[in-house]
């Protein structure tokens, strides 16, 4: 049985990869904080899925941590052929507004711990000539929204070429890039977004299901939905004389509580 590693795996779109993974069969190994949370969540996939579920307690922005779940992935005699990073958050706050030791642990969990487990990953998928690497961005990394913006530029770039790397591998890599999710992530961003209409949502699970059949399609860049497809498509073509006033724009609003995703 192969086995699925997934961070962030208790909620969100991380919890809904783990879901599907298992229901397709996949043994798997959930990396979270929450010890309780991520024990219930091991619990139920076992017994709804039948399948082997290993739990792993660990703060991707502490780097010891960080080297444990590496240390998983590189462990061949447990194979790991899937690997999503997931893991991930939004301070809700602007650059100069907030703490400097904020801003590096959210890029720690959003960059950094994305970089250390691929590499961790990816050269023994690569041997075996199987796996599969997905990395959660967002449409925000195609946005001029500060550091969690850029972040996530950082990781579909990242993933793009990573996918060129891989070629004739057998190893896929894929950045998905979602807008507005129904998750807990604006909640704990304390993101105010009732002005959002309901279009503008996406479901997890429809996401995850988008974002597997752009992967068997061997896409390294997943956009779910037509209209954020569209979306992206007018934001890789504004003029750069537009960012900064784009940017500014961006700042109100966070000011006045809102935001990208």
């Amino acid at each position: 049985m192969s086995a699925a590693l997934v961070t962030g795996a208790t909620s969100g779109i991380g919890n809904a990869f783990a879901r599907r993974l298992a229901a397709d069969g996949h043994g798997l190994v959930l990396v979270a904080r929450n010890v309780a949370r991520l024990e219930e969540v091991a619990r139920d996939l076992r017994d709804r899925h039948a399948v082997e579920v290993e739990a792993l307690a660990a703060d991707l922005s502490d780097r010891d941590d960080l080297e444990r779940v590496a240390d998983r992935l590189r462990d061949d005699t447990r194979p790991v052929d899937v690997l999503v990073n997931n893991a991930g958050y939004g301070l809700g706050k602007s650059f100069l507004a907030g703490h400097l030791s904020e801003e590096e642990r959210m890029l720690d969990v959003l960059a950094r711990a994305v970089l250390v487990l691929t590499r961790a990953a990816a050269p023994g998928m690569a041997t075996r000539g199987r796996g599969t690497i997905i990395t959660v961005s967002s449409v925000a990394g195609f946005f001029p929204g500060g550091t969690y913006g850029a972040a996530k530029a950082w990781a579909t770039a990242f993933t793009a070429s990573l996918a060129g790397e891989l070629a004739g591998t057998g190893v896929t890599a894929t950045a998905l890039c979602p807008g507005y999710v129904h998750t807990e992530f604006h909640e704990r961003a304390k993101k105010n977004t009732s002005h959002l209409p309901e279009w503008a949502w996406l479901d997890a699970d429809r996401v995850v299901d988008d974002c597997l059949a752009d992967v068997r399609r061997g896409r390294a860049v997943s956009v779910p939905s037509l209209r954020y497809k569209t979306a992206v498509f007018f934001l890789r073509r504004i003029p750069l004389r537009l960012v900064g006033v784009l940017a500014a724009r961006r700042a109100a609003t966070v000011a006045r509580g809102k935001g990208v995703p």
